[in-house]
């Protein structure tokens, strides 16, 4: 098992956590496509992990994939998420968990646009976007 910056309890996760947050970024879950909060927000700021605060993606590498979920061509540093095969449900897909605490975060794709040519597919239960403050 990975060690993390940042750990939390079950029970404090639980607290402070919706269920379907707890579910997604702690059992792997996923939400229904476009059902989520930020599928569509086009706002400027900074998507953070809703469990441990840290800043992951940029509003300016968001982009519209398409597919329901918010997506992003890169995260805001190449440490702040990590990769993992994941097979579940018969296929073959990176699993990207948020590298201070763990938390399921979705998984990245290589159909995404330029620069990256990626598309990091995220659900919006396991992100808290901040706006930019004018």
């Amino acid at each position: 098992m990975a060690e993390y910056n940042t750990t939390f309890t079950e029970e404090e996760l639980r607290r402070r956590l919706t269920p379907t947050q707890f579910h997604v970024t702690q059992e792997k879950g996923t939400e229904r496509a476009f059902t989520g909060e930020y599928y569509d927000t086009n706002e400027r700021g900074m998507y953070h992990c809703i469990v441990c605060d840290t800043p992951l993606f940029a509003s300016e590498t968001k982009f519209d994939s398409g597919c329901g979920w918010p997506s992003f061509y890169q995260p805001t540093k190449d440490v702040v998420v990590t990769e993992h095969i994941d097979r579940s449900f018969g296929m073959i897909r990176k699993e990207i968990d948020c590298a201070t605490c763990g938390a399921h975060l979705g998984h990245v794709f290589d159909d995404g646009p330029p620069p990256t040519k990626l598309r990091y597919c995220i659900n919006s239960a396991s992100l808290q976007f901040k706006p930019t403050q004018a």
